[in-house]
């Protein structure tokens, strides 16, 4: 991706485009800067929508609309300089830096985890899940699997600390700082994914590249474009996950 076409410069454009039309509605109605916190919302309406005509990611829609009203609320709270640093050092720290990876902190759930384990083979085998988040998913396979070795990927500092702290006493997990591109694929008989639709077409060259002919590539919710999957894997859970399966080198 080009500098000029990143989430993030897009936000910018949207926040500041989203200005306008609020601006415009003080400048004829001087009376509504009494009402600042409506006029934040008619600009998170107008940000969300100029990220929609975008075509940014679907995730950064409430994010615009939620951020003005949320700052104007803040403002009023009275809080000290270096809170502002520290919430900032917080999201930081917690999300890093998606502009440039386009994959937002998905976390699966246990209902999820349970069908993955499902999709596991009797034998013992090597898993990897390529951003793991907090490490709940590779806990949950500990304790389902005790017997396969499994490696977690966590490019963010904050998730990966809280793997890494939680899964220390796991004998057959292995948490990693960093992310999971320059990492073969070629070790693991299933390679879990929960991205974005951002690297899929990346994600689907890696695998069909390193992984073996009997290995299982399982994308939660976002299937590889153009590409039929194997099969694929309803969970009864509440936001109705699908699993997409594939064999990227069968």
């Amino acid at each position: 991706m080009k500098p000029a076409e990143t989430p993030l410069r897009h936000a910018l454009v949207a926040q500041v485009l989203g200005a306008v039309p609020a601006a415009l509605i003080l400048m004829l109605f001087p009376a509504l800067a009494d009402h600042l916190l409506a006029i934040a919302g008619a600009q998170g309406l107008c940000a969300a929508l100029i990220s929609h005509l975008l075509r940014d990611p679907p995730w950064w829609r409430p994010i615009h609309l939620g951020f003005m009203p949320l700052a104007v609320l803040a403002s009023g709270l009275g809080l000290p300089s270096w809170a502002w640093l520290a919430g900032f050092a917080m999201l930081l720290l917690t999300f890093w830096r998606t502009d440039r990876s386009r994959v937002p902190l998905y976390l699966t759930n246990a209902l999820a985890g349970k069908a993955l384990a499902g999709l596991l083979p009797a034998a013992p085998v090597a898993v990897v899940d390529l951003g793991c988040g907090d490490g709940g998913l590779l806990r949950r396979l500990a304790r389902e699997r005790p017997d396969c070795r499994l490696v977690g990927f966590e490019h963010a500092p904050l998730p990966w600390a809280w793997a890494w702290l939680s899964c220390r006493r796991l004998p057959n997990v292995e948490i990693r700082f960093g992310d999971f591109w320059s990492h073969p694929l070629d070790g693991y008989a299933l390679v879990y994914a929960f991205l974005s639709p951002a690297p899929m077409q990346q994600l689907w060259s890696k695998a069909t590249a390193e992984m073996k002919p009997d290995a299982l590539l399982v994308s939660n919710s976002f299937d590889v474009p153009g590409i039929q999957p194997e099969r694929t894997v309803e969970v009864a859970d509440s936001r109705r996950t699908r699993f997409y399966c594939y064999r990227p080198a069968g």
